[in-house]
């Protein structure tokens, strides 16, 4: 029969999933569902399915570094310690959402195990040394790339990408076989169409990337002190985000979907491909990666990229609008047709962006003060509690 102690352990793991959950999917699927293209309860379902399969293949090797490898001796996952760790993880979250900023649930997740190990005198240094460098090592990666998008590709890709919504749903229903097959309705146009269908696949593509990273943040305490096996705990950890994904994201889905519908999606779309590629590949190497960290690298290179660019690259583009940087947000440029595009060096000087034009500085500060802030105070808290606190079976 399982024990109460036990049971709090899975519900506060739960709520820690819960909350991953609530958070990831609006940033995830928010596109898709403000175009239209998808109802919420498909967006949550893509969501849980595809951070199922992400957290099942290259989400155990994240469990393993965080509940085996960061810590010497992994006795000091008592089960008393593994609820102490995720109570930390939930409460920086909470703190993060208090504050307008998603704090990064994997350096919460570190850091709260690594204060665990540090007061314990069993934090594998070298490990954490490697996990720390590739947090300061992705976010620059992601910098440049979108940098060089930016400055080089932008104006050619939006050209490419962005679309004109039209009025009414996208797709129909076509009944006239025994199977219903969807079909582009009478007034999408091809191009809306493989746009839509692309924001839709990135959108699957972020919540793999997810499941490899996070599920790891809600279950590797409680994996490493033993109480749990691996696959149990992942089927646990992804009906918890399922569970967030059907019930809080509905608020993040309307509040990312009435913004984006507003906008064009390229800074969208080009933001998610290289944050979610950058978080895969460290997945497939078992560090636990930040995607918003990396995601708002991404923003500030590709914004950085636009405001620097050359007025000899011919597909340069007249008249873009400004952007604020946030952590789900998004560069917008104003749609425009090619008879606009002037020739090269005909541009008009306010024609070209500033830096300042498209991302807020004050905006940029805060997001990466708390997503530093947060993570180290589940850092501090989790030392000084399991140091002095002797209530966690040491």
């Amino acid at each position: 029969m399982i024990s109460i102690l036990l049971l709090v352990g899975i519900l506060v793991s739960m709520f820690v999933g819960f909350n991953i959950g609530g958070s990831t999917t609006g940033p995830a699927f928010g596109p898709a569902v403000g175009a239209k293209a998808i109802s919420k309860p498909l967006a949550a379902f893509l969501m849980t399915g595809f951070f199922f399969v992400g957290g099942w293949t290259l989400g155990r090797r994240v469990v393993d570094t965080l509940g085996n490898e960061l810590v010497t001796n992994p006795d000091i996952f008592t089960l008393e310690a593994s609820i102490g760790v995720l109570f930390f993880i939930g409460l920086a979250l909470f703190i993060g959402n208090m504050f307008g900023v998603p704090a990064s649930t994997s350096m919460t997740a570190v850091g709260a195990i690594a204060g665990l190990g540090f007061a314990r005198d069993a934090l594998d240094w070298a490990v954490l040394g490697e996990i720390a460098t590739w947090w300061l090592v992705a976010p620059v990666i992601g910098f440049w790339v979108s940098l060089i998008i930016g400055r080089y590709f932008y104006a050619r890709l939006h050209a490419l990408i962005a679309m004109e919504r039209t009025s009414g749903d996208l797709l129909a229903v076509d009944r006239s076989g025994p199977i219903p097959i969807p079909r582009a309705a009478d007034n999408t146009n091809r191009k809306e169409l493989i746009g839509t269908v692309t924001v839709i696949v990135i959108g699957c593509l972020m919540a793999f990337s997810s499941g490899t990273s996070n599920v790891a943040n809600a279950i590797a305490p409680l994996v490493g002190s033993g109480v749990i096996e691996m696959n149990p705990a992942i089927i646990l950890g992804c009906i918890a985000v399922g569970i967030g994904a059907f019930t809080i994201a509905r608020r993040t889905l309307d509040t990312m979907g009435s913004d984006i519908t507003e906008l064009p999606l390229t800074a969208a779309i080009i933001v998610a491909i290289v944050s979610a590629s950058l978080v895969i590949f460290l997945s497939a190497i078992g560090i636990p990666a930040s995607f918003v960290v990396i995601a708002t690298m991404s923003i500030i290179g590709l914004g950085w990229g636009r405001a620097t660019r050359p007025l000899t690259v011919p597909e340069a583009v007249r008249g873009e609008e400004n952007v604020e940087v946030s952590v789900g947000g998004l560069a917008a440029d104003e749609e425009h047709d090619a008879d606009e595009v002037p020739a090269i060096g005909e541009e008009e000087p306010e024609d070209i962006p500033s830096a300042s034009d498209l991302f807020d500085p004050g905006t940029t500060a805060r997001v990466v003060l708390m997503q530093n802030v947060v993570p180290m105070l589940a850092t501090v808290g989790a030392f000084l509690t399991f140091r002095f606190v002797p209530i966690f079976g040491f």
